[in-house]
């Protein structure tokens, strides 16, 4: 049997990684930021929780413009994280452990600290072997005194920023799809394909598991950087999409190429390589385009975290994804939340307060509908806590770029990137090994006592407790992880599937309502995000798994 097949469950295809938001996940060092060697501290609770990897956002060498997603160093760790020998050890713990660990990298663009950035500035426009490496372009209008064209960044204003030459005068443009501090790279110039070739093998000889790929679509541009036909839908949110920039198809020749690197070390040792890509399209089909058996492993679907909380609604999206990208012989991988997105239980009802109403309920019920799909599954650092978004920070500690490029309008990020609570005491909660008096780098509210990683684990009716025991069922049951889903007929406002092959001896039964409703199958109650009668789905919204026997 030749090494590339000893790993013949392919663990990816089913697998729960947990994102890990590197400085709000634990501070070793008393700074009110989190580092590499409070990641290794944590990796006992997480192989506790029942996670089968971790994805690490950005640590690499960065101004933090945006928090590490403008790199400087795609091959350093920043002091403020820590360094190469602490990286090393924690995949050494996590190894030990069996925790997979996959770094997130950022190919879309980098820092305009970047060595190469640096370069561009201090060429000539007539010498533009550096330049060639970005999107420089001259300006229209007089003297060039406008844009190259008329696109708008993703996180507000225009894409594109003039430099000053070295002689004083306006030059040329850089065009920067997201900030001016994040100037985008050209993928038609082969250095810089040469150069994420390095990056990629650099960090799979220190022996990471895989990359989740930031901006998966937006890598190239349309040649000539033509106008948008219609500037003002693109700049309307942050989440609109130029298609001119974004999911043009020479795009998938660099999946294909990265794929095949991953694949060289599974050759080598027999343990699988994982890409995951940050994909926004506007349809599954076109999502289920990316993982193709020769691209990438997986594409984070979306639609599922957008959809309203309605059961035909998530009905629809399921079974899309089902269909258009299961179709490929992939698997789906669903989300509920990341580090862009106001918390599940705020986003589905619950004010900002202790998280005990609605929204909490609702986000119990997606928790476990999420583990009982087929497919893999992503959870964000503070899901697993019932954290809710901490929306009334003041406006002098917000460090979100989108909030000062949208004239202080905009308060999306900060609220769900607040350090993690670990003891219920006062704050930092501790998340800070300071002295104290020490402050996290954003500043957590009183309630957040209410969420600590230490009463969690104390109240077995907490949402680590219902994490945990899903993530066990599930590891457990062999219906779950991959596999087949047979709708069942409900009333309105319930929804519920059956897992596993002839006999359907496992359902998930969702109530989107208020109201108690009989459920659709007999069986065992193995699981409950609500209080659960025998043969009625709990109002207030729940999920219910069903299992030993279950039949329609």
């Amino acid at each position: 049997m030749s090494p590339k097949r000893i790993d013949i469950h392919h663990w990816w295809r089913d697998a729960v990684i947990y994102q890990v938001y590197v400085r709000s996940f634990l501070d070793s060092t008393g700074d009110g930021i989190g580092d590499l060697a409070g990641v290794r501290a944590g990796l006992p609770y997480l192989k506790k929780l029942g996670v089968d990897g971790i994805w690490l956002s950005p640590f690499y060498p960065s101004p933090q413009h945006d928090h590490g997603y403008d790199v400087a160093d795609y091959r350093g760790v920043d002091p403020v994280f820590g360094d190469l020998a602490e990286f090393d050890r924690l995949v050494a713990s996590a190894r030990r452990l069996g925790v997979r660990v996959l770094l997130d990298i950022v190919p879309n663009h980098c820092s305009i600290e970047h060595p190469w950035f640096r370069e561009a500035l201090a060429s000539r426009p007539d010498s533009p072997a550096a330049r060639a490496r970005f999107h420089f372009a001259d300006g229209r209008g007089p003297d060039g005194s406008e844009p190259p064209n008329n696109w708008h960044a993703m996180f507000g204003g225009p894409a594109w920023t003039r430099v000053t030459e070295a002689d004083g005068r306006p030059g040329q443009w850089y065009l920067h799809m997201f900030t001016p501090e994040q100037p985008d790279w050209n993928w038609r110039n082969p250095e810089v394909a040469a150069e994420f070739d390095r990056t990629l093998r650099f960090w799979l000889d220190r022996g990471v598991d895989g990359f989740r790929i930031d901006v998966a679509a937006g890598l190239f541009k349309h040649p000539g950087l033509p106008d948008s036909p219609d500037p003002e839908a693109d700049a309307r949110t942050r989440d609109s999409v130029n298609p001119l920039a974004w999911n043009q198809p020479e795009v998938h020749d660099v999946w294909r190429h990265w794929r095949a690197v991953c694949e060289e070390y599974t050759e080598r040792d027999g343990r699988e390589r994982l890409l995951v890509g940050e994909v926004s399209v506007p349809t599954a089909r076109e999502h289920a385009l990316y993982v193709r058996p020769d691209e990438l492993h997986q594409a984070f679907f979306f639609d599922l975290l957008s959809a309203p909380w309605n059961a035909d609604a998530f009905r629809k999206v399921i079974a899309e994804a089902m269909q258009d990208i299961a179709g490929t012989g992939s698997t789906v991988t669903w989300v509920l939340n990341n580090h862009d997105q106001v918390r599940t239980v705020t986003r589905y009802g619950e004010p900002a307060t202790e998280g005990s109403g609605l929204g909490a309920a609702r986000a119990r019920a997606a928790a476990l509908m999420m583990l009982a799909l087929p497919g893999a599954a992503y959870i964000y650092q503070g899901e697993e806590l019932g954290l809710p978004e901490v929306v009334d920070l003041p406006d002098d500690v917000l460090t979100d770029p989108i909030f000062r490029r949208t004239g202080s309008r905009a308060r999306i990020r900060d609220g769900c990137r607040v350090p993690l609570p670990w003891s219920g005491q006062a704050s930092p909660f501790g998340f800070t090994s300071g002295a104290e008096g020490a402050k996290p780098w954003l500043p957590q509210p009183e309630w957040f006592a209410e969420h600590s990683t230490d009463r969690a684990l104390a109240d077995t009716r907490s949402f680590w407790h219902l994490y945990r025991d899903g993530l066990q069922l599930r590891a457990a049951l062999p219906q779950l992880g991959e596999g087949a889903l047979r709708w069942l007929d409900t009333p309105p406002g319930v929804l519920a599937f059956a897992r596993g092959g002839e006999g359907d001896d496992f359902v998930c039964a969702v109530n989107f309502g208020t109201a108690p409703t009989p459920a659709p199958v007999t069986g065992t109650p193995l699981l409950s995000s609500g209080p659960c009668p025998t043969g009625v789905l709990p109002g207030s919204t729940a999920a219910w798994w069903i299992g030993d026997g279950a039949t329609p």
